[in-house]
């Protein structure tokens, strides 16, 4: 995130769905409950999408820490 607290759509998006994955997991470690299968159940297909996506968003977030965009939004571009 960036030091403004403004992000991009995408990086927005990335942020929400890493929360999901992470809220997920936590349900399913302490509970045994998969919250994206009981809300999916019924699509697999779907279901195996919205997995692959915060996979894609952790990794986003792993390894993109600042995006053109993000650095217009926060003004940084303007710095150097």
């Amino acid at each position: 995130m960036m030091k403004c607290g403004k992000m991009c759509p995408v990086h927005m998006v990335s942020w929400v769905l890493v929360l999901v994955g992470a809220l997920n997991w936590g349900l399913v470690g302490l509970f045994g409950f998969n919250l994206v299968a009981y809300l999916l159940g019924g699509w697999p297909m779907v279901e195996r999408v919205v997995y692959v996506l915060v996979g894609l968003s952790a990794v986003l977030m792993l390894f993109a820490f600042s995006c053109k965009k993000c650095e217009e939004a926060c003004g940084m571009d303007k710095k150097m």
